[in-house]
């Protein structure tokens, strides 16, 4: 974490709780939106908790068909 960010965490903790909404709104005026390149989490994430005994003994099989591939 950088000295800046360890700064802000530790000024944050210091502000009275009457203060905090505005001291938010102040932080997220400088919040650009994030674009997301992928959705997350990804398809392959829980495919494993199908259900399904014996996922462990058909892990090539599993993998042959293209897990986790998008």
């Amino acid at each position: 974490m950088s000295a800046e960010r360890d700064e802000l965490h530790r000024l944050i903790e210091e502000l009275p709780e009457e203060e905090l909404p505005a001291a938010l709104a102040e932080v997220r005026r400088h919040l650009r939106p994030v674009r997301r390149v992928a959705p997350w989490p990804p398809a392959f994430f829980n495919s494993g908790r199908s259900g399904t005994p014996g996922v462990a003994r058909r892990v090539d099989e599993i993998l042959a068909e293209g897990f986790g591939e998008s």
